[in-house]
């Protein structure tokens, strides 16, 4: 693990080891991560530099997940290839950035000796807006609200990278707001690690739903507003009203379950309980009736029995969420389930994962097939190359990236940001397909 704090990108350029012009950016990981990396352009190019790719540039910057192994991996990788690049002088610097960088800067250093910078997470700017250059579409962007998490999960290590859990303040976020909006974006994204928690370190209570409120008062073009990463403990019944009863935010659930046996969220320290789960659930169908609930598991956490396992695939049969994602638990240094007993075999990780995806492939199928012969309102993102009248969509129950798309037929062209009602005519296990009325 780092002794000492990376720098930061401004110390890098104040310090003199960004004379370059051009200067490019690969990201890795979230869409958290992404939203730095925005920042972390916005400020050079503020500064006077120049943005393009990693082929045209000469400083490449590598913004790094640190969070679980094959994202480690995937983070070296990528260093290995851009120190590749600067020793056949196609490169003049390579600076390593985020997760990785703050967790193992000591080891990084020892490690790749042609590296020319390493520099941590980037502070979370409280109040004001940072400037960024935005690297989503033309029709969408995240909006950062908070980082770090309030929670302590013990298989987790963000908190021991990001530290303290801080929120900006409300004036900042609806300022930000306010120019995406005046920029004709469509659709943003309220992100965070857990933006349930938004709130508890500036105002001594959950926030979220009245910074919705606000974001919704301030809004003109932007018609959809989507929440990510929920923590299911945090969510209150005012939130759960607001999603309710405010047209423009997405009836998108986004709370990560992890888990469902009593003992495990109690090993997990997730601050909930199996009944707690269940009658949250219960509530969110009740109240928001066409709502979609995308969650994710962990299978494989030290002390899983087969008892464990089966339990939690019956609840998934049970619950039937829309989207469901699946990890097998990573043991990281550092965490408190490091070192806890029981720990389960890769093979068994790998076996229970596939397992629950299959149960889950089953339910979506199931529940895809029932939006045949309904409208949705999607919104338009590309043309799909090679087609001159098929668009890839998505549904207010889709995020970008990590779920899935609807391709839309359309007699009239269309652009990107434009929301059509589309009468679905194919389901797939994920995907759908339709026609615009």
């Amino acid at each position: 693990m780092k002794k000492n704090p990376p720098k930061t990108i401004q110390d890098v350029h104040d310090s003199g080891g960004l004379q370059e012009k051009n200067i490019g950016i690969v990201n890795l990981g979230c869409v958290r991560n992404l939203v730095d990396s925005q920042v972390i352009l916005g400020q050079l190019k503020r500064q006077g530099h120049r943005i393009v790719s990693i082929e045209e540039s000469d400083v490449a910057i590598v913004n790094t997940c640190g969070f679980i192994e094959d994202a480690k991996k995937e983070s070296i990788d990528m260093i290995v290839d851009l120190l590749e690049l600067k020793k056949q002088g196609k490169l003049k610097k390579v600076i390593v950035a985020g997760c990785l960088a703050e967790r193992y800067s000591d080891e990084l250093a020892k490690e790749f000796k042609d590296i020319d910078a390493i520099v941590g997470v980037q502070p979370l700017q409280k109040e004001g807006v940072a400037d960024q250059e935005l690297l989503t579409p033309g029709h969408f962007a995240y909006v950062k609200i908070c980082e770090s998490c309030y929670n302590q999960c013990s298989f987790c290590i963000i908190p021991r990278i990001k530290g303290k859990f801080v929120s900006r303040t409300m004036e900042s976020v609806i300022e930000e707001v306010k120019q995406l909006d005046a920029r004709r974006i469509k659709e943003i994204h309220i992100i965070g690690q857990d933006i349930t928690a938004y709130g508890m370190d500036l105002y001594s209570e959950k926030s979220l739903a009245r910074l919705l409120r606000e974001i919704v008062s301030v809004t003109k073009n932007i018609q959809w507003v989507r929440l990510l990463y929920m923590f299911p403990a945090h969510i209150t019944d005012e939130l759960i009203e607001t999603i309710s009863g405010e047209e423009k935010i997405c009836n998108y659930i986004d709370m990560p379950v992890q888990h469902i046996s009593d003992h495990l969220l109690k090993a997990m320290n997730r601050n909930i309980t199996k009944q707690q789960t269940v009658d949250l659930i219960k509530k969110i169908r009740n109240k928001i009736p066409n709502a979609s609930l995308r969650t994710t598991f962990i299978v494989g956490m030290p002390g899983e029995t087969q008892e464990d396992f089966l339990e939690l695939g019956e609840f998934v049969k049970e619950a039937r969420f829309e989207k469901v994602g699946v990890f097998v638990y990573s043991r990281e240094e550092g965490t408190l389930a490091h070192d806890m007993p029981g720990q389960v075999s890769e093979q068994v990780k790998k076996e229970r994962m596939d397992a629950l995806m299959m149960v889950q492939q089953d339910i979506s199928r199931g529940l895809q097939e029932k939006l045949i012969g309904q409208t949705l309102k999607v919104i338009v993102d590309g043309l799909q190359k090679g087609e001159d009248h098929v668009y890839l969509g998505r549904s207010e129950y889709d995020a970008p990236e990590a779920d899935g798309i609807v391709y839309v037929h359309s007699k009239e062209e269309l652009a990107p940001g434009d929301f059509v009602t589309v009468k679905i005519t194919d389901a797939y296990e994920y995907d759908l397909v339709g026609e615009v009325i």
